[in-house]
């Protein structure tokens, strides 16, 4: 019967190291699902939830574990594929390997289009995209980077000037897509916006306007 002590030197071994991370990432994405989603989820079902609330509480269930156990997924996916493609190259990395493992990876477990799946990967896109602003001199922080943190490669923010110009396109975009081409938006922003700008235009007494919306 292993002890505790012998299961704390196991997970130690660095022969195991690889493998046990898989696992390790697997739960750390399962776990930082759920925070994500839970309180998203709560809060829609709140403004824009229809039915009672058994059906509400199921809706935020199903998102929840939806966003958790596919985060869990890709986590393991990405992380198993990287240790597999660096066996192949003889124990070598290549640059081309996390694009490799994220591009498997994206299209087993976020390929099949659903509202939770579209709202991940739409949050990916957008910081990709993002990704191409001119970056500033200056990082975020000074400060010395935390243990087990690179510390050749640090994040920068935008450069203001160039960050103004991609806020003013971000925006303007999308509120002429919601004007002229709402169709194309997607549906959590979509609630969003009809909530702040079309909802807000109309009010029947002072409940429906400054209690109730509607």
């Amino acid at each position: 019967m292993p002890t505790l002590d012998g299961l704390n030197t196991w997970v130690q071994d660095p022969r195991l190291h690889d493998y046990l991370s898989i696992l390790k990432g697997a739960r750390n994405g399962f776990v930082y699902g759920v925070k994500v989603r839970f309180p998203h989820a709560l809060i829609m079902a709140i403004l824009f939830g229809r039915g009672d609330w058994k059906s509400r509480l199921e809706t935020i269930y199903k998102a929840t574990r939806q966003h958790a156990t596919n985060l869990a997924k890709f986590v393991a996916i990405y992380k198993m594929l990287l240790l597999l493609q660096k066996k192949i190259n003889g124990g070598k990395e290549r640059s081309a390997d996390t694009f490799i493992a994220g591009l498997v990876g994206g299209r087993v477990v976020f390929g099949n289009r659903t509202a939770v799946n579209e709202q991940i990967v739409l949050y990916v896109v957008s910081r990709v995209v993002a990704s191409f602003i001119p970056r500033a001199d200056a990082p975020y922080s000074k400060s010395a980077p935390a243990a087990g943190q690179s510390a050749a490669v640090r994040p920068r923010p935008p450069d203001s000037a160039w960050f103004s110009v991609f806020a003013a396109l971000s925006w303007g975009s999308v509120m002429w897509l919601f004007k002229h081409r709402g169709e194309t938006i997607q549906p959590g922003m979509f609630n969003s916006m009809t909530y702040l700008y079309r909802d807000s235009e109309t009010w029947n007494d002072l409940r429906t306007l400054f209690w109730h919306n509607k």
